[in-house]
């Protein structure tokens, strides 16, 4: 049996939607362990002067907790 726990962070890059997602994540695998999965709940981009200036994507991750 395991129970898992969610929790929702929040990740931005000037690059792109992918590196936001990859800097979120290991970020958080810095922090949490048993990391398990990772859900993209929304994606936003800023724009400036008519151009995309940041890509940043909230995600709920998932992790095991231990016994």
């Amino acid at each position: 049996m395991s129970v898992a726990r969610v929790t929702e962070i929040s990740a931005k890059s000037d690059t792109s939607f992918e590196d936001a997602i990859n800097q979120g994540i290991e970020r958080a695998t810095r922090t949490l362990r048993n990391v398990r999965s990772a859900w993209i709940k929304e994606q936003r981009v800023t724009i400036d002067d008519g151009s995309v200036s940041s890509y940043q994507v909230n995600m709920m991750i998932t992790f095991e907790l231990e016994d």
